[in-house]
């Protein structure tokens, strides 16, 4: 179990956190349209997965509209914000925000996901939602690059997902 912070005070996050090099856990997900999405619809395809506790706090949207700037610089990459969020809350939030470059994915009814990606806050009062974290994967579901924010309301290392995804050059 890892620990992270919320303004401070620990809680306790529960699963198993990928890693460089790990595969993906396959998942199911609930896309805007209420249709089951697994991982292995995006396969070709390098992966930026955002995990954010909800799309319409401010740490969840923040997270979304800078990778909805940067996605399109993400050559061959899909741009995924996956929260606990309803479908429909999502659709609303992106649409009302203009967040044409990501995707959005609720956890409605894939909740293995919050421990199989090592999210799962469990700690009372918070105990339902993900931590905020970030999993880069190449085309065949390889690890990148991963990063589970140390302070739930910090946001990511977005030029180390870039760097994943393009390495700077020498």
């Amino acid at each position: 179990m890892a620990t992270i912070l919320l303004n401070g005070d620990p809680i306790g996050v529960g699963g198993r956190f990928p890693r460089l090099g790990d595969t993906a856990h396959s998942f199911m997900l609930v896309n805007n349209d209420l249709k089951d999405v697994s991982l292995s619809q995006f396969s070709g395809k390098r992966k930026v997965l955002a995990v954010v506790p909800s799309l319409d706090a401010s740490i969840g949207l923040a997270i979304a509209r800078k990778l909805n700037a940067i996605a399109p610089d993400l050559p061959n990459t899909h741009t995924i914000i996956i929260s606990v969020d309803t479908p429909y809350a999502q659709a609303r939030v992106t649409a009302m925000e203009e967040l044409r470059n990501i995707a959005t994915l609720s956890t409605l009814r894939g909740r293995d996901f919050h421990k199989d990606y090592g999210v799962m806050i469990t700690d009372y009062p918070l105990s339902g939602l993900m931590a905020t974290a970030i999993v880069v994967l190449d085309e065949n579901d390889e690890v990148l690059h991963s990063e589970l924010v140390h302070e739930l309301t910090s946001e990511p290392k977005y030029q180390a997902i870039v760097d994943a995804l393009i390495p700077p050059q020498a």
